[in-house]
């Protein structure tokens, strides 16, 4: 038991972020992993079609994740710019789009820092462009994409977990885990683990199973904001705020805040929704109830 407890809190050094590297050529778990996803996402909205009443086709379905790609890396990338470590992207522009360092001589970096919050900002632009293109409707590719995107992030973060990053907060209980490049060498929750599951399996999960329920189109995008939005919001509690940031509002981080923000968000897009799909009270005329009574017609 002492040998599995102990293999447990140190398996991240037996991990490798690298998973190929050939000469010049490094392929990292992290990229294979977000390909997983996007193709994951894109094939359960494959699976669907034909089986539920969709009016998109194949092609216009492989058309908007094309954009949504395309605005994910995009708005990521400005999210974390704008939310994140806008004082130092300020005083160093270049770098949002090059991976080169310029503070001291040039450098390879690699283009690091790449916000959730931001990409889901993308991804909903991207998908407002498309279906303006298309001449498709916004709340129905939603809700088409929406149930099976969980399942993809579920392997973003097991990339985040390869790399070693985003790790957890300290902690004295058995299920913490060292990290390499974590500070000292205390034991660290592994919130990338604990975000794999529930913000990708549970809300897939949950989203998967009242896909089919009766309600108004749209819907998906409300409960998948209020989900991940409230998931997210307590494993912050157990996430290492960024070293740079630190906390936000008091005892909350930045991505609680944007958290709440989203919760907000979905909750307003439901009751938005809901109204709209009651059937609108029709008003009285003078005279109504004679003409009624003369046609016979009952409400």
């Amino acid at each position: 038991m002492d040998n599995l407890l102990r293999f447990w809190q140190h398996l991240p050094y037996k991990l490798s972020p690298v998973l190929l590297d050939i000469g010049p050529i490094t392929l990292r778990y992290y990229g294979v992993m977000y390909l997983v996803a996007f193709l994951i996402a894109y094939g359960m909205a494959r699976y669907r079609l034909g089986r539920e009443p969709f009016r998109f086709t194949r092609r216009q379905a492989g058309d908007l994740m094309t954009y949504m790609i395309i605005g994910l890396i995009i708005g990521a990338r400005l999210g974390y710019v704008l939310f994140y470590n806008l004082s130092y992207y300020s005083a160093h522009p270049l770098e949002i789009v090059l991976p080169f360092a310029f503070d001291d001589g040039i450098r390879f970096t690699g283009i690091s820092g790449m916000s959730y919050h931001g990409g889901l900002i993308g991804v909903i632009l991207a998908v407002v462009l498309y279906c303006r293109r298309a001449g498709r409707q916004f709340r129905e590719a939603t809700d088409l994409f929406i149930p099976g995107i969980p399942l993809g992030y579920t392997f973003g973060r097991l990339g985040n977990f390869i790399n070693g990053e985003l790790y957890g907060r300290q902690t004295r209980a058995a299920i913490g885990m060292h990290f390499p490049d974590a500070p000292g060498d205390a034991l660290r929750h592994p919130t990338q683990l604990y975000e794999a599951f529930f913000e990708g399996i549970f809300i897939f999960a949950v989203l998967w199973l009242i896909r089919k329920k009766n309600y108004p189109r749209g819907a998906m995008m409300g409960f998948y904001l209020i989900l991940y939005g409230t998931v997210r919001f307590f494993i912050e509690f157990y996430r290492e705020p960024d070293a740079h940031i630190g906390f936000a509002v008091g005892i909350l981080t930045m991505g609680q805040v944007l958290c709440g923000a989203m919760i907000i968000a979905g909750t307003a897009l439901l009751v938005i929704l809901y109204y709209h799909q009651r059937p609108a009270a029709t008003p009285r005329a003078k005279g109504s109830h004679r003409s009624i009574k003369q046609s016979g017609h009952k409400r």
